[in-house]
């Protein structure tokens, strides 16, 4: 009988499968997946390929979900970590991240220094759940030591994934490129209605407010955005009023709730 041919002609023995994956002519090898696992004596860069990187991504997908699945309602708070403390945007931070725990809320953050470490502060220092989570970086020092619950991440996008899911309000003190990256991503999730709706604030009139002019002046000017895009963005000095915006958005969306309509723009 004829050896059994593949749809290129070929015979079969000139193909190996290794699980879902289909190998031919000079891309087989000829030790088993197995053989290569219980060697003590193989390779180790193999922990360094892609296929490996996927599996320690969904690690960090399952890590968070399970660290922050039963974390209470909360507002992630950013900025920079170069500010002082004693400076004014470290205390408002600070106060913050104490009115956010008076209302109920925990605290997210980056986990870091300046105005991480504020807002985590503050929310420890008023008996609330302070929560960072990190970032693998050769620049950073660790997580701040007022942080509850600490997961660090060697991945931008599976943190940032956990910001958005976990989050019912963003609020932005001014900041660096690490800040306007999480601050832009936020708005064109919120933008695309990727994520439900929720306020973005951005705190400190005179560092934002050159932002907001050039959003509005040029991008919507422009037909870049549509008109009114801008309005997702709520800019204040006022702690409280930063709070309200939060509490009044979230009463907002547990009435949509209770009546079937938080879908519904």
């Amino acid at each position: 009988m004829a050896p059994e041919k593949n749809n290129y002609g070929r015979k079969s023995s000139s193909v190996k499968h290794r699980g879902p994956v289909q190998l031919r002519r000079a891309r087989k090898d000829e030790t088993t997946t197995d053989e290569q696992l219980l060697d003590e004596r193989g390779r180790t860069d193999w922990v360094h390929t892609d296929p490996w990187r996927v599996l320690r991504i969904q690690s960090e997908f399952v890590e968070g979900f399970g660290a922050l699945a039963e974390v209470p309602r909360a507002v992630t708070v950013f900025g920079s970590a170069r500010t002082e403390p004693g400076h004014p945007e470290y205390e408002a931070g600070r106060a913050l991240g104490a009115r956010l725990a008076e209302a109920g809320y925990a605290v997210i953050t980056g986990g870091g220094p300046g105005v991480m470490e504020a807002a985590n502060r503050g929310a420890s220092e008023s008996g609330g759940y302070s929560i960072g989570l990190g970032i693998e970086l050769p620049f950073e020092q660790g997580l701040n030591e007022w942080v509850d619950l600490g997961i660090n991440f060697r991945y931008f996008f599976a943190r940032k994934t956990m910001f958005v899911k976990y989050s019912q309000a963003f609020i932005c003190l001014p900041g660096g490129f690490g800040t306007l990256d999480e601050l832009f991503e936020a708005l064109t999730l919120v933008q695309t209605r990727k994520v439900t709706r929720f306020p973005i604030i951005l705190f400190g009139t005179e560092y934002w407010s050159g932002l907001v002019d050039w959003i509005r002046g040029t991008l919507e000017r422009s037909g870049k955005i549509s008109e009114g895009d801008v309005n997702l963005l709520h800019v204040t000095d006022s702690v409280e009023e930063a709070v309200q915006i939060v509490v009044k958005s979230q009463q907002g969306v547990d009435e949509a709730a209770l009546l079937g309509t938080e879908d519904q723009w």
